[in-house]
Formats: C-alpha cells, sequence, structure tokens
C-alpha cells in the first residue's frame, strides 16, 4: 500500500475558516514540514494569492486533482517557533480565519509576496557639489545648518533627528539640488553614545528593582500619577534587557507619541531605536520587520501592529498608556494588541510592563486578583507638583465660543505669566451642527442618516463646508435653507476651529496652534507644531492627542471644554473613557517647575463622576465603578462577544441576525443557581444605525465564564457560516468589544 501524497496546507487571506490544499510548486520536490511557515503563491479562482503554508499533510481529495501551487516567496520560513503559536491563538481566541490573522501579521509588502528586504540603515552625506557650494547656502538657514552637520561625514537620520529639528524638508531640498544624498549604511554602525538618565526616587526604583527581578514571564501594572517617569523605569529596563543581549518591545497608542518617545530613548540607549507605525512607507514597515526577524533590530517603539514583529530575541515587552482604546483594532482582525502583547510575553517567557496613570478596569481587576503585580508610582517625578483642579460652573454665563469670561481671564493671566495653556476640546471642526434659525433644518449626511435618525454633518471653514467624520462625506455648505430658504444657516455648537478662531482674535500676540486629525495629516505635522511653539507663551488648542503622553515642560494651565457630553452616555464605558480623559487631559499642566492648574468647565458640577474625581482621584472613580460593573455582569466581571452585520439594505443584518440567534440559543444552558451561562440580546439596530451607506446591526453575547463563551462560538460559527443569510450581508465577531457602536 503507498503512503499517502502530502500537500501544502495553505493559510490564505480570504474570510473562510479553512486552509486550502495544494501540490507543491513545479520542481520544488515533496511537501515538506519545514515548508511550514513559507510565503507561497497560488491560483485561488481566478486571482493569485500570496498564504503562508499552515501545514502539511495528506490531502482529503486526490492530489492530481489539486492545483499546484505557482511559486515559493521565501527560501526559509518567516512565520515560525513562538510567533507562529501565538498567532494560531490568536486566530482561535478571535475565532477567525487562520489566513487572515497571518496576513495581518505581515507588513504590507510580504503580503503582496515582494521578497524579503535587506535590513541596512539611512544616513545622508555631502555630495561633491555639495562640499564645494557649502558657503554659497544663506548663512543661519535650516538648509545651511543641516549641510554643516554633514561636514564631518555621513550623519545617520536617528541622530540628525536629535541634531536639528525639522531637517528632513532642507534635507529634500538640497537633495533636489544635487548637494546631499541619501545612502545605506548598516545599521550596527549608528550605534548612538548611551547617556545617564536622572537618579530615580524609591518608588521608581522599588519598580525597576521588581522589573530586573523577573526570571521569565510576568505582567507587571506599573500604575503611576502623570509625570511620575513611568518612562525612566522603561528606560532602566530597557537598559538591562539590551545588556543581556536581548531584543525589547514598546507599545504606544498613538503615532503622534513616537516621535518624542523616540528622541527620548535614542539619547538615552546605546543602540539603534526603530519605529513602526502606519505613517511609514510598506517598505520602511517591511525593512523593521526584517531587522526584528534577524535579531538586528534590538529595541522597536511602535503602535498598535508593532505586537506581531518577530522577536526571536526577546528579552522585554513595554506597553505604555495601556489604557487606551486605540490598542483595539476595530476592524478586519479584531484583536487588543495590549492583550495579545500578554500572550506573546508568556509565550516568549519574557515579562511585560503595562504603564499608565489611568489603567484600564480590566487591568486593575487583574492587579486585584493578584494576576499583574501591582507597582504604583503616587507622586510626579524630581521637583514637579499635581496640578490645582478647579470647577467651573458655566450655568447662566455668558459663553463665547463655548469659552466663559472666567475661563478667558485665566488664559490671558497665564499668558501674562510667561507660560503655555492648553484648551481641550475632543470635537473637531468648526461646530457640530449647521441649523437654520428660522425654521429648525440641519444638515445631514446622506450616507449615515435613516429616515428615523438623522446624522449632522460637522460645519468646517467657518460653517463654509460640510464634512461627516463617520464616513467621509463631504459638501459646501447650502447658501440658503434647502426647506424654508432662508439666510439663517448659522453653525451651533463649538469644535475645535471655532475656539482657535476666537483666542487668535482675542490673543493675537502669541502663537494659537490647532492640534487635531485635521491639522496633523502630513507625516512629522505634530512634531513640527510643537516645535514651532517651543517653550514661548502661547495656546495649544487640541482633541484627545494632545491628551496622551506629551510631555510640555511650560505648560501651566489646561482648560476643559465640553466634558457634559460625555457624562450622559448610554454605553457603559463611557464614565471609564471620560474620567481617563480628563485625569490624562489634566496631567499635562506643571509637570516642571511652575505650578499647574486645571479649570474644568461644565454645566453639571454636582455630577458624581466630576466631584469623585475632583475629591478622591481616578483610583476613588474605579473603585466606584467596578462594584457597579460587578453587580450589572459588565466586563471585566463578564465575558462578552459582538455579532455584527451590515448591509447596503436594511433588513439582511437583521435577518442574518436572527438566524444567528436561533443557532446559538440551544447552546444556554444553566448555572446551579438557575442562571443563563449564556445571554443573547438582540438583534438591534446599532446604536449608529446607517454609516457610509450601509445599514448596521448587532448581536451582544455574554456569559458568566469566558470559557463557556468560546465554547459557545466554537459550536455555533461553523453553522452561522453555512446559513443562507450570511450570503446577503457583511458579518463580523467582536470578542471582547471595547465600543458597542
Amino acid at each position: 500500500m503507498n503512503d499517502p501524497v502530502h500537500v501544502l496546507q495553505v493559510a490564505l487571506p480570504v474570510p473562510l475558516p479553512q486552509l486550502f490544499d495544494y501540490r507543491p510548486p513545479p520542481g520544488s520536490g515533496s511537501a515538506m514540514p519545514s515548508d511550514v511557515g513559507r510565503r507561497v503563491q497560488v491560483p485561488f479562482g481566478p486571482r493569485m494569492l500570496v498564504g503562508v503554508v499552515a501545514g502539511v499533510g495528506p490531502s482529503t481529495n486526490a492530489p492530481a486533482a489539486l492545483r499546484e501551487a505557482t511559486g515559493w516567496l521565501d527560501a526559509a520560513p518567516v512565520l515560525f517557533g513562538e510567533l507562529d503559536a501565538s498567532l494560531r491563538w490568536l486566530a482561535r481566541y478571535t475565532h477567525a480565519p487562520l489566513g487572515e490573522v497571518l496576513a495581518t501579521a505581515l507588513p504590507a509588502a510580504l503580503r503582496r509576496g515582494e521578497p524579503l528586504p535587506a535590513t541596512h540603515a539611512w544616513a545622508w552625506r555631502l555630495t561633491g557639489a555639495g562640499a564645494a557650494g557649502l558657503a554659497d547656502l544663506k548663512p543661519d538657514a535650516r538648509p545651511r545648518r543641516f549641510a554643516a552637520l554633514l561636514e564631518a561625514g555621513p550623519r545617520d537620520e536617528d541622530a540628525l533627528d536629535l541634531l536639528l529639528e525639522r531637517w528632513r524638508p532642507a534635507a529634500r531640498t538640497l537633495a533636489g539640488r544635487g548637494l546631499v544624498e541619501r545612502i545605506a549604511v548598516a545599521a550596527s554602525q549608528l550605534a548612538p553614545q548611551p547617556h545617564p538618565g536622572p537618579i530615580p526616587n524609591d518608588e521608581q526604583q522599588i519598580a525597576i528593582d521588581a522589573v530586573a527581578a523577573c526570571n521569565g514571564f510576568a505582567s507587571l501594572l506599573l500604575d503611576g500619577v502623570t509625570g511620575s517617569g513611568k518612562t525612566e523605569v522603561y528606560l532602566q529596563a530597557i537598559a538591562r534587557c539590551l545588556a543581556q543581549g536581548r531584543q525589547a518591545l514598546v507599545l504606544v497608542p498613538e503615532i503622534g507619541l513616537t516621535p518624542q518617545t523616540l528622541a527620548r530613548f535614542r539619547a538615552r540607549l546605546g543602540v539603534p531605536v526603530h519605529a513602526l507605525h502606519s505613517g511609514l512607507s510598506d517598505a520602511e514597515r517591511a525593512r523593521v520587520w526584517a531587522a526584528a526577524l534577524r535579531g538586528e533590530a534590538r529595541v522597536v517603539v511602535g503602535t498598535r501592529s508593532a505586537v506581531f514583529l518577530p522577536l526571536p530575541q526577546a528579552g522585554l515587552i513595554v506597553v505604555d498608556e495601556e489604557h487606551d482604546g486605540s490598542y483595539k483594532q476595530q476592524d478586519g482582525i479584531r484583536y487588543h494588541a495590549r492583550d495579545f502583547a500578554l500572550v506573546r510575553g508568556k509565550a516568549l517567557d519574557v515579562p511585560v510592563v503595562l504603564g499608565s496613570a489611568t489603567p484600564s478596569l480590566e487591568s486593575l481587576q487583574n492587579a486585584i486578583s493578584g494576576r499583574h503585580l501591582h507597582l504604583r508610582l503616587s507622586r510626579r517625578a524630581g521637583d514637579a507638583r499635581p496640578p490645582a483642579v478647579r470647577v467651573l460652573d458655566v450655568r447662566k454665563r455668558p459663553l463665547e465660543a463655548g469659552l466663559s469670561p472666567e475661563l478667558l481671564a485665566a488664559i490671558d493671566q497665564a499668558l501674562r505669566d510667561g507660560g503655555q495653556v492648553l484648551v481641550f476640546r475632543n470635537r473637531r471642526g468648526y461646530a457640530p451642527v449647521l441649523l437654520c434659525h428660522d425654521c429648525g433644518w440641519s444638515a445631514h449626511c446622506p450616507r449615515c442618516s435613516t429616515p428615523e435618525r438623522g446624522h449632522p454633518m460637522t460645519a468646517h471653514a467657518v460653517g463654509r463646508r460640510l464634512q461627516c467624520h463617520h464616513c467621509g462625506h463631504r459638501a459646501p455648505a447650502p447658501p440658503a435653507c434647502p426647506d424654508c430658504a432662508s439666510l439663517g444657516l448659522q453653525p451651533q455648537g463649538v469644535g475645535t476651529e471655532r475656539i482657535e478662531a476666537l483666542l487668535a482674535e482675542r490673543f493675537g500676540d502669541v502663537p494659537v496652534l490647532r492640534i487635531d486629525k485635521g491639522s496633523t495629516r502630513r507625516r512629522d505635522a505634530l512634531e513640527d507644531l510643537f516645535a514651532e511653539l517651543g517653550s514661548r507663551p502661547g495656546i495649544l488648542v487640541g482633541t484627545q492627542m494632545l491628551a496622551k503622553g506629551h510631555d510640555l515642560s511650560n505648560l501651566t494651565l489646561v482648560c476643559v471644554v465640553g466634558v457634559d457630553e460625555g457624562l450622559f452616555s448610554a454605553d457603559f464605558r463611557a464614565g471609564e473613557k471620560l474620567a481617563q480623559l480628563l485625569i490624562q487631559v489634566a496631567g499635562r499642566a506643571g509637570r516642571a517647575q511652575r505650578p499647574g492648574l486645571v479649570l474644568l468647565q461644565t454645566h453639571h458640577p454636582e455630577h458624581p463622576l466630576l466631584l469623585t474625581l475632583v475629591r478622591g482621584g481616578y483610583h476613588a472613580f474605579a473603585a466606584g465603578e467596578l462594584e457597579q460593573r460587578q453587580a450589572a455582569g459588565f466586563p471585566p466581571f463578564a465575558p462578552m462577544a459582538l455579532l455584527r452585520a451590515e448591509s447596503p439594505h436594511a433588513e439582511p443584518p437583521m435577518a442574518f441576525l436572527r438566524a444567528a440567534r436561533r443557532v446559538l440559543q440551544p447552546l444556554s444552558g444553566r448555572t446551579a443557581e438557575g442562571a443563563p451561562t449564556l445571554t443573547i440580546d438582540g438583534p438591534v439596530a446599532a446604536p449608529m444605525p446607517r454609516r457610509a451607506g450601509v445599514y448596521r446591526a448587532q448581536l451582544l453575547l455574554s456569559a458568566d465564564h469566558r470559557g463557556r463563551l468560546h465554547a459557545a462560538l466554537d459550536a455555533a460559527l461553523a453553522a452561522i457560516h453555512t446559513l443562507p443569510e450570511a450570503r446577503r450581508a457583511r458579518w463580523s465577531l467582536d470578542v471582547d468589544p471595547l465600543d458597542l457602536y
């Protein structure tokens, strides 16, 4: 009897929960176990796809009937060992097709089938023409200063980041004139000299010693007030990791935090520090991924997707601002980078440090239950003091662009004292609504509104342009009301643009800079805005981008405008998000020698959340919120999963979810006390029932135990995939959802 012929079992980036059998490429011989983890190009229907070999084994079909793979893309596996095992765990946990999970973990260039790139670094040098023409450049101009840095020889880009702000435009200008050129150099040539840091205080030293004492995997929650020196703890832990010849991965929540973190890390550590975030080109991201795979990238600072980097010599994983919602992927494979970092840390047997001034309730509960070692930093580092916090009652007070006279007076005084001011309003644009004063008509998004519920478009450019912040639809503001032809169209409400316009008019002798999604689209835009402000008196107006980790040493006043919208949300996480946001933005004030002041402007000064935060701080709020979550059966005490469906028509999503409920319903049993082990709520229309032209509905599952939830999903999903209704709606599963939207 002949042995069965083994074939390649290929994971493809398609929404089907299965592997696909192919014969090996022509001339490559038999399928071997050593092929697992290699990328391969295969025909799939009329298309050619790039997949990853997930297994080798006998085919369920006759080998001769199988299609042949086109060719290998790698000589050796690119996904293997711990990373391969962790990604398979993620596929099981999220109940997602393995092919889509593996594709998510690979950089876009590798997903397209491009070869694994060379892992050199970049430097700049003067050309012959540049050396000869140096004296002809305008003195003190940035191009002249940039060229002067290259007189002694090539400078790598990491060093240039530390030596000259906004050097890249100057480099492009000079390169266009043939005076400088970019060259590839070995990364090992670029190791900067490490610089000593400050002496840690006693709380920091305890935390540093706790990380150093970890022998293998441990999860540590570094719970420190804003300005308490959490980054110093990270740096010392990373330095120890490097001394052992191992790699360190640092996750940050936003691209905007990456330049500041990189600059500080590069100034302290004696190795090149790599960055990985969506602001890089596909080629740059692939180079960092390959450098990590080869063990050349010793320290990487990156956003959410950096959690998928291969770490063959891992020694430490840090998740900064671990509470931040941007660590959760909201489409495609809905993973949480913080949680997956913990999974990888355990598999790699290395410590994982979670840092935050406002830890998520999940992490706090894990610390309370003993799953995380809880490290507290209760005071600011150095001589900095916590800011004073005052609540401004604006009931019956006149407001200009949403700002009270007391707030404007405080801004004026802070500027006169030579300080900087942050005015925080978590809504971009000029005004949230364009309204007809005569008949009440308002501008609604045609792609996100339903007959029962209109979704307003945000007014931009002093009300002359309309934009939907959910789907991106844009339109000019009508010259007159479409309903009554009145000319009385008025922007209603306040956004960052409107506040910026008022403050620029009122305080014209200082810079007024707006920092939100609209003003920071360009690469390095955030860094350039901070550089423009410098340390001189000025005003920053912005959204939550300003609340995350930025260290502005001359900022003495923080004004929080418009907190009231978050006080009465139906989302059970709304209170936690608002508390974290307020504490984080308040923590920007008084981080150096000068004292700070935080003004919270509200129409609800007696609201329990505000009173608790002002009087007891974040942990007092968290203690009460955890009690309420436990009583209500919400996370972190009950696991949840959200089944979402959408379609251009209203009925298919509801029909699919009703059918899915019928599949799931028999899987719910009863506990010894008679409570259901699986609770199914819905289907119902999503809180935003239409978005970008598609209707949306959802089905919420919760269980008394995580194992029961996953067992029910394992048992039901195969049948749900085969439902006739599943072909008429686009659907997805979100395990541990952050937003019920």
